[in-house]
């Protein structure tokens, strides 16, 4: 006959617990010190679910509190009233936003405006990408307009490789060309799980904009 196991003692559960802590604790500890470069990232945030931008807004508004310079250069979007864009107006002394898009492409129904607009913004974004003194240069929307072939993607590649060697920059959007995702050093991809918008939900502010 098999004898019951006595059930632990909470002692003995702390005991354990922390002993498998202190393990893990030895592996992170040394996975941790074998990270030795410091660089500037490529950063892209791409894929069909919500949050790309905002993210990407996050790491703006964490470069601007340890004191860095970040650039913005919305494309395609419109110059719209938002929310990131009131809060990081707030610090004048360290962003520049620069919102140059005139809308998504089926709100302007102009190929050439769209292009237009799109190398408009991208001047702007080559200039902040030639300038050590920005730590950070967000790209929101960059991967419409290359995916819809507004700007040439050698050109953007290329400026992003001769930029500053500790400047970080994030490319947000939808649908980011297989090259871009090759050269960048980090990807993120939004996966869509549920949206409220399939339930007839309108966009609200400080959720969508």
């Amino acid at each position: 006959m098999i004898s019951a196991i006595p059930p632990s003692t909470p002692e003995q559960d702390a005991a354990r617990h922390r002993e498998k802590m202190q393990k893990r604790k030895a592996v992170q500890d040394q996975e941790v010190a074998g990270k030795q470069i410091e660089k500037g990232l490529l950063m892209v945030h791409t894929g069909p679910g919500k949050g790309k931008s905002t993210a990407a807004f996050g790491l703006a508004l964490r470069t601007v509190g340890y004191g860095h310079r970040v650039v913005v250069v919305q494309f395609i979007k419109g110059a719209w009233d938002t929310g990131e864009r009131r809060a990081l107006e707030r610090f004048a002394d360290l962003v520049e936003f620069h919102a140059l898009g005139e809308g998504f492409t089926w709100e302007t129904q102009d190929r050439a405006r769209d292009i237009a607009a799109c190398q408009q913004a991208w001047a702007v974004a080559k200039e902040a990408l030639s300038r050590p003194d920005v730590a950070l240069v967000v790209l929101d929307e960059l991967n419409i307009a290359l995916r819809y072939d507004y700007l040439p993607l050698p050109e953007v590649l290329a400026a992003f490789a001769a930029r500053p060697p500790g400047q970080h920059v994030v490319v947000t959007g939808r649908n980011a060309k297989p090259e871009l995702v090759e050269a960048a050093d980090l990807v993120t991809e939004m996966s869509l799980v549920k949206h409220h918008f399939k339930n007839g939900v309108r966009a609200q502010q400080g959720v969508e904009f």
